[in-house]
């Protein structure tokens, strides 16, 4: 947005427990190579609930991912979710784009739950007949903005992106996967806060929703069921051996909690069933730090009556084996969908 030519941007993604940073570089027929791509944790009293507390914090995690990563590309994307972005398809009109450009800011106000005043908004135009056009409209707020891109500026770069982590989901899987057309298929990324579902129909996009609930419930029953510390929970989640605790040991607590997540995904995907012509979700292509569980695919497969895929956003980008071990990159690569997704952008879209 903020630099003139269509340059490729270094995705970064600033989660409430992770920073992950993607840099692709383009090639022939739309091919893309991984040029740079980093994981760090992040000390949980820097993002709360979505909001930026310590924003030192996140700037020397980031700073330090840029050195290790010898970043020299200026431009930098960030995504958001949660209640600070709102998503709505809504229908006007039929009209020029000059006076849709210069009346979205009304029709707008009739479907935000925000001031209008308060948000920065985007659009794109759906299609539509000679009566009226669908747009599908998003909105986030400037303060949420403010704090993301303010990050990127105490890192010495610059702005060059603002995206929604489901469009940026959207984004890796379509280039990695294709976006199938006869098929209903949930996208859906379990963060350590926020869950963000997007669902896909026909090949477009066609019902959103961002989920309080991620990974930390987890770590949380872990450290309730255990009496473990936060840290010793987080280590045993991820496949760390901690005594005799193993995820093979904790499994009927980690199963608990898969549950209640699924529960809230069919309580989502029902919603959407309610207000549109289909029923029934097919497929779920997993991502996020979360994602990788044990058995949480076995747990949404069993209830939700779909195939699950665990999302690989590197699928299609090629790689040098010696800069990214394929342990290292397999271990993250459902973390960095988000970043990927960022990474595919260019400066100027």
């Amino acid at each position: 947005m903020l630099l003139r030519k269509k340059k490729g941007i270094v995705g970064l993604d600033i989660g409430s427990s992770a920073v992950k940073l993607v840099e692709l570089k383009g090639g022939k027929g739309g091919r893309f190579t991984l040029l740079h791509a980093g994981h760090a944790p992040l000390s949980p009293e820097a993002i709360v609930e979505g909001t930026v507390m310590d924003s030192s914090l996140v700037v020397e995690v980031a700073q330090r991912l840029i050195q290790e990563q010898s970043v020299k590309n200026p431009g930098f994307g960030v995504s958001l979710s949660g209640i600070s972005v709102a998503i709505r398809k809504i229908q006007v009109p039929a009209m020029s784009d000059a006076e849709l450009a210069e009346s979205i800011h009304w029709e707008a106000e009739q479907y935000l739950p925000f001031d209008v005043n308060e948000v920065k908004l985007d659009y794109v135009v759906l299609g539509g007949d000679t009566d009226t056009v669908d747009v599908l409209l998003v909105a986030a707020k400037k303060d949420r903005i403010a704090d993301y891109t303010g990050i990127i500026s105490q890192l010495g770069k610059v702005p060059a992106l603002v995206d929604v982590d489901v469009f940026a989901l959207q984004n890796a899987y379509e280039y990695n996967y294709g976006l199938p057309q006869d098929k209903v298929l949930a996208l859906v990324n379990i963060g350590a806060h926020i869950m963000n579902v997007n669902i896909l129909a026909r090949g477009q996009s066609v019902f959103w929703r961002d989920i309080v609930f991620g990974g930390n419930a987890y770590t949380e029953a872990i450290q309730r069921e255990l009496n473990l510390t936060r840290e010793q929970a987080e280590a045993v989640k991820t496949g760390e051996q901690l005594g005799d605790h193993t995820p093979q040991t904790i499994l009927g607590v980690l199963n608990g909690v898969s549950e209640d997540l699924a529960a809230e995904l069919q309580k989502t995907f029902e919603f959407f069933y309610t207000t549109s012509s289909h029923d029934h979700v097919e497929e779920i292509a997993v991502a996020g730090g979360a994602c990788q569980v044990l058995n949480l695919d076995g747990v949404l497969r069993e209830r939700l009556g779909a195939r699950v895929e665990v999302m690989n956003p590197f699928r299609e980008i090629s790689y040098s084996e010696s800069q990214f071990p394929p342990e290292w990159l397999n271990r993250h690569a459902p973390a960095m969908a988000v970043a990927v997704g960022m990474a595919l952008r260019t400066s100027g879209d």
